[in-house]
């Protein structure tokens, strides 16, 4: 499998930083990228997408469940149940591969988001060591882990 060069993982940094800034007004700082090793970051509300075509694999966006009641609620979003959070997490994850699919081709096809409370069922890695991006947005901390490739 080929790897993502490091202008198509920029994507994925640009598509974080402009979400939480045209939803909520507030950047995140990005506060690391770096190739996981191991088990992966999480935290306990996560949105997957899947990615066949050109490149394969799969984004995972996680966040706490504080971040989310507090995006909602800049949102005007009153219900702050479990089912809103995990609505509010898939709907991240999936504007990040929209926004994937717009810069790495329009024939990537793109799952429905798979949205998680607590750790998700490990599947298996398309590359050995995915790519993690962390970041804070409102004193919250963010995980996305991009873990796609081309097929060799």
């Amino acid at each position: 499998m080929t790897a993502l060069k490091e202008s198509d993982l920029r994507l994925f940094v640009d598509s974080v930083r402009r979400y939480f800034d045209v939803t909520s007004r507030i950047e995140p700082e990005i506060t690391s990228a770096y190739l996981g090793v191991g088990s992966l970051p999480e935290h306990e509300f996560n949105g997957i997408v899947s990615f066949k075509g050109r490149y394969q694999g799969q984004v995972m966006v996680s966040l706490p469940a504080a971040a989310l009641k507090e995006l909602l609620l800049i949102q005007r979003e009153t219900n702050l149940s479990q089912a809103s959070l995990l609505d509010a997490v898939g709907e991240i994850a999936n504007t990040l591969a929209g926004n994937a699919r717009r810069t790495l081709g329009k024939d990537l096809e793109i799952s429905v988001p798979r949205v998680v409370h607590g750790t998700p069922a490990n599947s298996p890695r398309t590359r050995q060591h995915p790519y993690v991006i962390t970041f804070r947005w409102n004193r919250y901390p963010g995980v996305v882990c991009v873990d796609l490739a081309e097929p060799a």
